[in-house]
C-alpha cells in the first residue's frame, strides 16, 4: 500500500523532469551545442546526486508550510501538483513544481482546517520574486565578464566552440545537481512527515536515512521524466523567448545554477552564519523563473529588450500565476473525494491521553457537593474499570 501512495510522488517527479529539465539544458540543446541524449544522461545523474546528498535543506521550509502527516493526504497533494505540472507541460509552458506543490499544500491546509504558516509562505513567495531578478542580475554581470574575457583573449572560433560545449556540459551538471538539491522537496517533501521507510545502516557507520531513500526514488522519477518528455520544453526555453548564441546559453545556465544553489545549500548557509553574515533562506525556488529571468537579463543587455518575445513571456507568466491556484483547487477537491468517497484518512488528528489521576486532579477543586460533583465521582469510578479516556485535540470539549 505504501508504494501505491508513493505513485503520485513519482508522477510529480516525472512531471518535474519533463518540465524543469528544459531549464537546465534547454539553451544547450536548442543551440545544438549538446545532444539531447547527452543532456538527459548528465542531467539525470547529477539530479540524483543533488537530491540524495543535499536535498534536505529546502524540505524543512516546505514542511513548515503544512505538515501533511497521512500517506493518503500526501498521495493526494502530490497527485494534484503532478497533474497541474503535466498539464502545463502539455501546453509547453515551463512552470515549476515549487509553485504547484505550494498551492497543493495550501489546498490541504484549507481542507483539513489546519493553519497555514504564513511566515514560511511569505519566505517562499518572496524567494519567487527575488529568484528571477537575482538570476537576471547575475546573467548581466556574467555576460559582461564573458564579453570582456573573449575580447581580451581573441580565441579562435573552433577553439571557442569546443570550450563552449564543454562549459555547457559542466554548468549543466552543476545546474542539475542544484535542481535536484532544491526541487526534490517539491517531489517527496510531502511524504517526509509520514515517512514510510526505516533507516538502513551499512557497516555500522554509514546510514542511509528514510528521507534519503524517498529522495532517491523521487530523483529516479525525475530522470525518467527527462528522458521521456522534456525535449519540447527545452526547445521552448532555449529558442522561443530570446534567440541565444552558444556563449549566452552558457551564461544563462550558469546564472540559473548559481541561483538554485544559493537557495538549496545548507553548507553555504552555515558558512554565512559562521562568519556573522545574514543567512539565505533554504527555499524550493522555481528553476523556470530562474532561467527565464536569466534570458530576459541577456535580452535587456544585448538589445535593450527589443529582441524579447513578449507574447511567449506573457504566456509563461500567466502559467506561473495559474499553476499554484489550479493546484490548490485540484488538491482541495481531490482530498474531498479521497476522504469521503474512498474513505481514506487524509490527516492524522493527534490525541491526548488523559488518565484517571489527571481527571481527578483537574476536577478536584470543582467537584463539590451537588449534581456536578456526583457526575465527576461517577465518571472517576467508570475510569477505574475501563480504558483511559481520549480527548481529541481538534474539536475537544474541555
Amino acid at each position: 500500500m505504501v508504494w501505491f501512495y508513493l505513485l503520485s510522488g513519482l508522477f510529480l517527479g516525472w512531471s518535474l523532469g519533463a518540465n524543469n529539465a528544459g531549464n537546465i539544458f534547454g539553451t544547450a540543446v536548442a543551440t545544438k551545442m549538446v545532444r539531447f541524449k547527452m543532456a538527459a544522461l548528465i542531467g539525470s545523474i547529477f539530479i540524483v546526486l543533488g537530491a540524495v546528498f543535499d536535498g534536505a535543506g529546502a524540505t524543512h521550509t516546505l514542511g513548515k508550510l503544512g505538515a501533511v502527516n497521512a500517506l493518503a493526504g500526501s498521495f493526494t497533494v502530490a497527485l494534484a501538483a503532478g497533474v497541474t505540472v503535466a498539464w502545463m507541460t502539455k501546453l509547453k509552458i515551463p512552470v515549476s513544481a515549487s509553485q504547484s506543490i505550494v498551492g497543493a499544500i495550501i489546498g490541504w491546509n484549507l481542507f483539513t482546517g489546519l493553519p497555514t504558516n504564513y511566515h514560511s509562505l511569505t519566505k517562499i513567495l518572496s524567494a519567487w520574486v527575488i529568484c528571477p531578478l537575482l538570476s537576471a542580475a547575475i546573467a548581466m554581470i556574467l555576460f559582461k565578464l564573458s564579453k570582456y574575457f573573449l575580447r581580451q583573449r581573441k580565441i579562435h572560433l573552433l577553439e571557442l566552440d569546443a570550450y563552449t560545449r564543454f562549459g555547457l556540459i559542466l554548468v549543466g551538471a552543476f545546474g542539475a545537481y542544484s535542481l535536484g538539491a532544491n526541487n526534490i522537496a517539491n517531489v517527496m517533501g510531502v511524504f517526509v512527515p509520514a515517512e514510510p521507510f526505516q533507516n538502513i545502516h551499512f557497516a555500522g557507520f554509514l546510514t542511509f536515512t528514510g528521507t534519503q531513500q524517498l529522495f532517491l526514488i523521487g530523483a529516479l522519477a525525475i530522470a525518467v521524466g527527462i528522458f521521456t518528455y522534456s525535449y519540447r520544453v527545452m526547445i521552448t526555453v532555449g529558442s522561443q523567448i530570446f534567440k541565444l548564441s552558444p556563449v549566452t546559453a552558457f551564461v544563462v545556465v550558469l546564472s540559473e545554477s548559481i541561483v538554485l544553489f544559493i537557495f538549496a545549500s545548507e553548507g553555504l548557509q552555515n558558512w554565512l552564519i559562521a562568519h556573522g553574515l545574514p543567512p539565505i533562506p533554504l527555499v524550493p525556488v522555481s528553476s523556470s523563473q530562474a532561467v527565464v529571468g536569466a534570458i530576459i537579463g541577456i535580452g535587456i543587455i544585448k538589445s535593450r529588450g527589443s529582441g524579447i518575445n513578449f507574447n511567449v513571456l506573457w504566456k509563461i507568466g500567466s502559467g506561473w500565476i495559474t499553476t499554484p491556484i489550479a493546484a490548490g483547487v485540484l488538491s482541495f477537491v481531490a482530498l474531498f473525494f479521497v476522504q469521503n468517497v474512498f474513505e481514506r484518512p487524509v490527516v492524522k488528528r493527534a490525541a491526548s491521553e488523559i488518565s484517571q489521576s489527571v481527571i481527578e486532579e483537574r476536577f478536584r477543586n470543582r467537584a463539590g457537593e451537588g449534581e456536578f460533583g456526583e457526575k465527576v465521582k461517577r465518571f472517576s469510578q467508570e475510569l477505574k474499570h475501563g480504558q483511559p479516556f481520549l480527548y481529541p485535540v481538534f474539536g475537544a470539549q474541555k
